[in-house]
């Protein structure tokens, strides 16, 4: 009798082919929800890749002028600097005046180049501290403004998207220290 054909008396297949075929079938099956496991994970995988790959090129795009930002507001600074130095009424003054002109000029280029580029000024004179975004260099007693306000700001900062370029560099109010009721 031939393995594969029927049991003429019953009509049952061979057990033993049976038994053959449903170890195969539990095989293949268990093969295809692994090889499907491993397809679905590659799938997360490569879509996860393009994600990075785009965050990556967004965030380069975003960002790459960022060296370069920071290196320009050294140059902001010292036009401010130099416009800082001059003696009073020096706009007006004939030998002063068109130097005057020319660095606020260069002074206000300087600050639109990178404006256009996503650069933002923090200058948080009157706001409550952000230690995020703000520097305290120093405390001063005033109880005029509450506690943790900023009320001098020594040099401004600067964000470029939603990253902080350079913090800016601030005096915070504190309470007035309470005098001993005892003396």
């Amino acid at each position: 009798m031939n393995d594969e054909q029927e049991n003429p008396e019953t009509g049952d297949a061979d057990p033993s082919e049976a038994a053959d075929l449903e170890a195969r079938l539990e095989l293949a099956e268990a093969q295809i929800a692994d090889l499907k496991d491993k397809m679905l994970r590659a799938v997360a995988e490569a879509e996860n890749v393009r994600r990075r790959a785009a965050k990556d090129v967004e965030d380069a795009r975003k960002y790459s002028t960022a060296g370069f930002a920071r290196d320009m507001l050294a140059v902001a600074d010292n036009l401010g600097r130099a416009l800082d130095a001059l003696p009073e009424g020096a706009e007006t003054d004939e030998t002063f005046g068109s130097f005057v002109e020319g660095v606020q000029l260069t002074g206000r280029e300087v600050a639109n180049v990178l404006q256009r580029h996503g650069v933002k000024e923090v200058s948080p004179h009157g706001e409550k501290f952000d230690h995020n975004l703000h520097q305290a260099m120093f405390e001063v007693e005033d109880a005029s403004q509450p506690h943790g306000t900023v009320n001098q700001v020594l040099q401004v900062g600067y964000t470029i998207g939603d990253r902080l370029l350079r913090p800016a560099m601030v005096g915070v109010t504190k309470a007035p220290a309470k005098a001993d009721a005892g003396k």
